[in-house]
């Protein structure tokens, strides 16, 4: 019998202090830890965002959104706070403004009635690059999301 390897996020909410949930994803499986957090997992190729806010008395911390992809046993990965064993980096971004930003592209993929997890990963990593220079990012297209579909297909 073989077992699937899971990815494992960990969304935590302390009221005032600290903000970890999923903007997207699919899990699989999901289960309620106790009042405050809860675990997602997700199966290899999924894609998810996690975004994270944490504060101080005297303000905001830090303010990230990631857009991650889970990995396969033995696939190489990177190791991130509440992302168990980890995961392939597609987007990162820090601080609000930039947020923001990654949020509105995300946004624009919901608008055209993909689910931004179903959505090319070479799309997120297009707009991680262009946000890193300031630019702004290319819009997701139907035909971009078509082609997407027919090569995963392939890949299959």
């Amino acid at each position: 019998m073989t077992t699937r390897r899971y990815t494992c996020v960990l969304a935590v909410f302390e009221r005032d202090r600290i903000n970890v949930r999923l903007r997207f994803g699919k899990p699989v499986c999901e289960r309620q830890i106790d009042r405050r957090r809860r675990l997602a997992m997700f199966t290899p190729g999924s894609t998810f965002a996690l975004l994270r806010w944490e504060a101080n008395a005297y303000g905001t911390t830090l303010s990230h959104l990631a857009i991650m992809r889970a990995v396969a046993p033995g696939e190489t990965c990177c190791m991130w706070p509440y992302v168990r064993p980890g995961a392939k980096i597609l987007l990162f971004v820090a601080g609000w403004g930039q947020v923001e930003r990654a949020l509105k592209a995300v946004d624009t993929v919901e608008a055209l009635g993909v689910a931004p997890s179903d959505a090319a990963p070479e799309y997120w990593q297009q707009v991680h690059n262009r946000l890193w220079v300031h630019e702004t990012p290319r819009t997701y297209s139907q035909e971009q999301h078509d082609a997407w579909l027919r090569r995963r297909e392939l890949l299959s």
